[in-house]
């Protein structure tokens, strides 16, 4: 076999390698040609894989076309979205959509969104992250303040389990003014693709404040907004059975109604996230007017698993004999997978 030959064979198995390695082509209007896994697009910006430059995000406005051999969700608007087996190269500024024997040839200004398509059963997933803040202050006024959360998620096919934590200490001239804790753990069964049914069991214990103990057990159906690359927005309306106890040896038991969310949205090509998770609740009877328990926040990738988090939380029972108001505002850091 000659050098020639040896060398051509060489470079067509290495085109074969890349070609079954990086399914998808993104070329700019510049006349550069990069190859990836396409990930989503969020409106401005295109996330593409490589393994030579991690997830790189692309100015849409910069692509000339692109193309792609798995199926993608392509969203021309808030609802209407067409499922495409593949996107093929177009003129500069267009794109085809392959579905069968009738394609599709759209302005690249018309899309809204790109992701993958989820189906209702899917395999196991799990995900979740966890935010370390800490604060020290010396001064006139000494104060050391930790709070630590975790939530995480797991779903197989129409089950899937939620659960949180999270810890919160303050010392203001070494005198704790805030120890408290709380844990949760929820059950949702998908009865649709939307729609599921929520069993939950909450924990809180509280050193300082007059509510020395919150317990409380509820179900209640859910809807599921959407659940995708880009983030995920989810409510549910329970009937719950609470039990207090108050720092002066007291007891109420009552029972309410709650409206929880969970909220997240990533942007700037999935390196901010927006976030936000609560409960806003109302006795049915007189024992309390109404109680919060929310926080709403940013998270900053720093890297693929490492990110920086600003929070606000704010923790309300109003109109029950040891009324609660407190809010915290924590920096941190935060691990997620």
């Amino acid at each position: 076999m000659s050098r020639s030959t040896s060398l051509s064979l060489l470079g067509l198995s290495i085109a074969l390698c890349s070609s079954a390695t990086f399914a998808d082509i993104v070329w700019l209007k510049n006349g550069d040609r990069l190859s990836g896994t396409i990930r989503f697009f969020d409106g401005s910006k295109l996330l593409l894989e490589t393994d030579y430059g991690g997830s790189i995000p692309l100015d849409w406005k910069k692509i000339a076309t692109l193309e792609s051999d798995h199926e993608l969700l392509v969203k021309l608007g808030p609802v209407n979205g067409e499922r495409a087996k593949s996107l093929l190269a177009a003129e500069p500024g267009k794109v085809t959509l392959a579905n069968g024997e009738s394609p599709k040839t759209i302005e690249l200004s018309q899309i809204e969104q790109i992701m993958k398509p989820k189906p209702l059963v899917e395999d196991f997933t799990w995900k979740g992250n966890i935010d370390l803040g800490l604060d020290y202050k010396r001064g006139e006024r000494d104060s050391d303040d930790y709070d630590v959360d975790i939530k995480t998620q797991a779903r197989h096919g129409l089950w899937r389990h939620n659960a949180l934590a999270d810890y919160n200490r303050e010392l203001k001239d070494d005198v704790v003014s805030t120890d408290n804790w709380s844990a949760e753990y929820a059950l949702d069964r998908f009865l649709t693709e939307k729609w599921f049914w929520q069993g939950r069991f909450e924990y809180k214990r509280d050193r300082i404040e007059e509510v020395e103990r919150q317990r409380t057990l509820g179900t209640g159906p859910g809807y599921q907004f959407w659940d995708d690359e880009l983030g995920a927005f989810s409510i549910a309306t329970l009937a719950n059975r609470s039990d207090y106890r108050y720092s002066n040896g007291e007891q109420d038991r009552f029972y309410a109604m709650s409206v929880k969310w969970d909220y997240n949205r990533y942007l700037i090509g999935k390196t901010v996230e927006l976030f936000s998770v609560g409960e806003l609740g109302r006795p049915l009877s007189g024992a309390a007017d109404y109680s919060l328990d929310a926080e709403v926040g940013l998270r900053y990738k720093v890297t693929d698993w490492a990110s920086l988090n600003m929070k606000a939380e704010k923790d309300i029972v109003s109109g029950a004999e040891g009324d609660l108001d407190e809010t915290r505002y924590t920096l941190g850091f935060g691990v997620g997978w």
